[in-house]
């Protein structure tokens, strides 16, 4: 599966509505840790069918990211039925991701 690009329009049925757990990836695109941390995401997205996994532009969206207390990005979350269960801020490796779900 792809990354979903996560925005106001979408956010309740592809996060909030979602069947399975959804891993949450706030970023810019300025910003270096960021830029490491996504294609780790992209590639947990394409190994892993058993969770959604979205990216929200916090210059874009800053609703979402005001919603989410998102203060220094990189910041992932991991949402299950329509609850936050794990959030991380920074950079982090494969393996720390994958443990957060």
């Amino acid at each position: 599966m792809s990354v979903i690009n996560i925005d106001k329009t979408n956010f309740q049925s592809e996060v909030l509505n979602a069947d399975k757990p959804v891993l949450l990836d706030f970023w810019a695109p300025w910003c270096g840790p960021c830029r490491m941390v996504g294609p780790i995401v992209e590639e947990i997205a394409r190994e892993r069918t058993d969770i959604k996994v979205g990216k929200v532009n916090v210059d874009e969206q800053p609703e979402l990211a005001g919603q989410f207390g998102v203060m220094s990005i990189p910041t992932l979350v991991v949402i299950k039925n329509g609850q936050i269960v794990n959030q991380s801020v920074g950079a982090k490796p494969k393996n720390a991701i994958l443990a957060m779900l």
